[in-house]
């Protein structure tokens, strides 16, 4: 890629990452971070529902970049420092729309889907100037990189995929309590109501036992302080919900894939990573003992290792 043709700037956030934005010819402005030497093989990553892209934990792309890759973070559509869309029209009834996705019915009505999140990934990759990336996506952002790789193939060498799923009907559902602290809302919408809100909800979904409370404090400060968009969090949901099933897009796929889930997530049961590592040809599995739905400081050099070392494997 060439950072000359954008203006680039330090990071405020980690001192080995520079920042800029990038208008794609759709119209969407996303917030980019990138990190490490250009000349080096190139990992994207995309992170998921309502997540800023610094949810990335810095050690995870410090790690990235030791380990000889550029890394590409960013901020998806209606969150972080990215364009936010103002939606119109009738407000929809989630809990509808929640019980036709779980039987695999057709939804619509979102402001816009998970393929317009895809095609902003794929505008974003030209933008950069890059040929092909290996892409990682956690969550939704691993249903975002499964579409992705897909429907842009020549842009994806390698696809990473964490604790996501592929929505086919009748997976699991999240167990209640894990949803309700992700889609509840919280006491106050001020910093501290936040921040409350933010503690719950990384103790309810994640990997039980390595969730340290003043770090997670500080973090969620840091995200609140940066930008807080609730909206954004429920439009990026009504787009994986008028989205639907990734099956038939799954058997599409055929970049060399690993999909890794924690044994501990209660959000989206490991049944889910099960179900897109079986539908992608070839792809392999792995399950993390204990991992929840998050990226303790624990797990960190294990996830590296695996991704890295498939990444290697897997390509010429």
């Amino acid at each position: 890629m060439t950072a000359t043709a954008l203006q680039m700037n330090q990071s405020p956030y980690s001192e080995f990452m520079q920042e800029t934005e990038v208008l794609l010819p759709n119209k969407q402005r996303l917030h980019v971070e990138i990190g490490g030497n250009p000349a080096h093989p190139t990992i994207m990553l995309i992170m998921g529902l309502g997540a800023q892209m610094l949810v990335w934990p810095d050690a995870f792309c410090r790690l990235l970049i030791d380990a000889g890759y550029q890394v590409i973070r960013f901020d998806n559509r209606d969150i972080g420092l990215s364009s936010k869309t103002k939606r119109k029209g009738e407000r929809l009834n989630t809990l509808k729309l929640m019980g036709r996705f779980g039987l695999g019915l057709p939804n619509e009505g979102a402001p816009y889907t998970l393929y317009d999140m895809a095609e902003d990934v794929s505008l974003l990759i030209d933008a950069l100037r890059l040929k092909e990336v290996n892409l990682i996506g956690a969550s939704m952002g691993g249903m975002i990189a499964q579409i992705v790789a897909a429907q842009y193939p020549e842009k994806v060498k390698t696809l990473g995929l964490l604790f996501t799923s592929n929505n086919q009907r009748f997976l699991p559902p999240p167990f209640p309590k894990q949803l309700m602290s992700l889609i509840g809302k919280p006491k106050s919408h001020d910093e501290n109501g936040i921040v409350e809100h933010s503690i719950r909800l990384f103790n309810t979904i994640g990997s039980p036992g390595l969730v340290d409370p003043i770090m997670s404090a500080e973090h969620a400060r840091k995200l609140y302080n940066r930008s807080f968009y609730p909206a954004g969090v429920l439009q990026q949901f009504l787009a994986i919900l008028c989205t639907g099933s990734l099956l038939e897009l799954d058997k599409q796929i055929e970049q060399p894939t690993i999909v890794v889930h924690g044994s501990r997530d209660r959000l989206l049961p490991p049944a889910h990573g099960k179900a897109v590592a079986k539908a992608i040809k070839n792809a392999k599995f792995e399950l993390i003992d204990g991992m929840g739905h998050d990226l303790p400081l624990y797990y960190i050099p294990k996830l590296v290792h695996i991704f890295t070392q498939q990444i290697k494997s897997l390509t010429p």
